[in-house]
């Protein structure tokens, strides 16, 4: 689009704080989400000690952990890592409609991009499908969009 100005997020980690804040709950997926992210912006310039990881007990208890690490002043953005799978009662649709909300509200109130990778899904084999199999890795993609988020801030 010619002579309209356009402002676009560099994806570029190098010289950033990077809190990453993964879910002990469905561990086994989540590890899967932590190590696609920390690959991810690695790959885009990160420094290992530049990042940090935080567990927590699960996604419900994400928008808590992830408002005490806005709130340090710290970090540059944040990432945050869960899965919520859906059981035979109403918990799910709770624990997901509390997770989002939540880590919403910290990225509003604190005006710090707060990458979502929590999934939210109906089985395992779906939840294993986006944690780096046949879906590609939602982790990453949650880094990723934390980043371009980050960067387009930076310009405004």
């Amino acid at each position: 689009m010619r002579h309209i100005k356009t402002i676009e997020g560099q994806m570029e980690a190098r010289g950033l704080k990077i809190a990453l804040v993964a879910a002990r709950f469905n561990s086994f997926v989540v590890e899967r989400l932590l190590e696609g992210a920390v690959d991810y912006l690695l790959r885009h310039g990160a420094e290992r000690e530049d990042l940090t990881v935080i567990r927590g007990p699960g996604a419900f208890e994400l928008p808590l952990i992830c408002r005490k690490l806005a709130g340090s002043g710290a970090f540059d953005g944040l990432v945050a890592l869960g899965a919520v799978i859906r059981g035979a009662t109403p918990h799910f649709d709770y624990v997901c409609a509390e997770t989002v909300k939540g880590l919403a509200q910290v990225s509003l109130e604190s005006g710090l991009p707060v990458g979502f990778g929590v999934l939210t899904t109906d089985t395992l084999e779906h939840a294993v499908e986006r944690a780096g199999g046949k879906s590609g890795n939602k982790g990453a993609e949650a880094a990723s969009a934390m980043l371009e988020t980050l960067r387009v801030l930076q310009q405004l």
